[in-house]
């Protein structure tokens, strides 16, 4: 890297992460994160104070000593109601309707010989707590009846295992998978949209302002050019880098914390539904081969064109190149071995969407994420090329901007 190069690098870079946008965006997103993860989940805590705080009138003199254990797995806080005569259940009826109790259970005779529960609640309880308390009391009931192991008539009652085999390749559609699939495509689709249109303004502010002249009379334009592009490009992996830290501490530290307000949530499914390594390994490979891509078409954009009103008008066919893998993206995840899918998926400009895509999905094969690596350092290499050509010439062309045998001429002469 020649000093020249470095200088413009460095000068892009310094000026873009010392700016108020930079510091708000980075910062700001892992903190609405933390906060959209934190707040509801306390406020259900709070909420859910007195709801989780019951008692229970065992009239049978054994079930709330069995069950206890199980009704507190459920989420519930019970206590043992000191006596269970009609005057101690309209006194339970009054506290909960005043709010100090989230409700109380009756266990009698019933519940024994045939799982009759009555519960009476403050709030109509989720669906979840109802199923699960209802569970617990009528594994305890038909344990003491059948004077057997608990944890043989629990896996009857929860309806056994279901072990899914599947011959063939492919993979089914799983809500988790598609989230993360679609999401990562969708990030990929908007940070290399919003860097690569960094690079094309910073082109177009230097050449309105007519500071450019000045600048190639001490460098190459192709060292301008790369600079830039380097500059920026850094700038969005600082970004993403800062980003992937704070999810991990999130992760690691308020995870646990709003798991433990919240005793409904499932902390398996929670953390299946995380991306692992594999995940941002894939993002930073997809991101840097699409970002050297489209800074590149983006800075000859910029270069070709002397106002912001030209450069709206120019980029369009560039940024088709971006909504198109996008408008296909939920069949590729969908359907992610089709010849269609597949198809796309190498097509270079759409592949840092489409391929990764595809990965996620579980469609794509090893041999094809190395492939599609390839693909791109290929093409990368051929809009380097072609779009050095035209920034070389365009860089300090004003007026009309060119049309497209204007556009083939510059690329012959440079």
């Amino acid at each position: 890297m020649s000093a020249t190069m470095w200088a413009v690098l460095k000068r892009e870079y310094l000026q873009r992460v010392r700016s108020k946008w930079f510091i708000a965006a980075t910062l700001g997103a892992p903190i609405i994160f933390l906060g959209l993860m934190i707040i509801p989940a306390l406020m259900a805590s709070q909420g859910a104070e007195n709801e989780r705080r019951i008692e229970v009138v065992d009239r049978t003199g054994v079930l709330f000593q069995a069950a206890a254990p199980g009704i507190g797995e459920v989420g519930y806080e019970a206590t043992l109601a000191e006596a269970p005569d009609p005057a101690a259940i309209d006194s339970l009826r009054a506290r909960v309707e005043r709010g100090d109790l989230g409700g109380f259970l009756i266990l009698d005779q019933e519940t024994l010989s045939r799982g009759a529960i009555t519960f009476v609640a403050e709030k109509q309880p989720s669906s979840i707590r109802s199923f699960g308390l209802r569970q617990v009391i009528v594994q305890t009931a038909l344990a003491i009846r059948m004077q057997d192991d608990l944890a043989d008539v629990a896996g009857l009652l929860a309806g056994g295992e279901f072990d899914l085999e599947v011959l063939g390749n492919s993979q089914g559609f799983e809500d988790v998978t598609f989230i993360q699939a679609y999401l990562g495509a969708f990030f990929l689709y908007m940070s290399l949209l919003l860097f690569a249109i960094q690079v094309m303004r910073s082109v177009l502010e230097e050449k309105r302002d007519k500071v450019v002249e000045i600048i190639v009379s001490a460098m190459r334009p192709a060292d301008l050019m790369l600079g830039k592009i380097l500059g920026v490009g850094l700038v969005g992996l600082t970004q993403l880098g800062i980003w992937v830290i704070s999810a991990i501490l999130i992760y690691s530290s308020g995870l646990p914390a709003v798991m433990a307000m919240n005793p409904e949530a499932n902390l398996e499914m929670v953390r299946a539904a995380i991306p692992g390594m594999g995940y941002v390994g894939l993002l930073l490979l997809y991101f840097i081969g699409g970002y050297f891509m489209y800074s590149g078409l983006y800075a000859a954009v910029g270069a070709m064109c002397s106002t912001d009103e030209e450069a709206q008008q120019a980029q369009f066919p560039v940024i088709m190149l971006l909504v198109v893998p996008i408008v296909f993206v939920t069949g590729v995840i969908q359907d992610p071995d089709s010849t269609l899918s597949v198809g796309l998926s190498f097509f270079p400009f759409f592949t840092p969407i489409l391929m990764f895509a595809r990965a996620v999905a579980g469609g794509a094969a090893a041999w094809e994420i190395a492939a599609s690596a390839v693909l791109m350092a290929a093409t990368v290499v051929a809009v380097a090329w072609l779009a050095g050509r035209i920034y070389k010439v365009g860089i300090l062309m004003t007026g009309k901007r060119p049309t497209l045998p204007e556009l083939v001429r510059w690329v012959r002469e440079a």
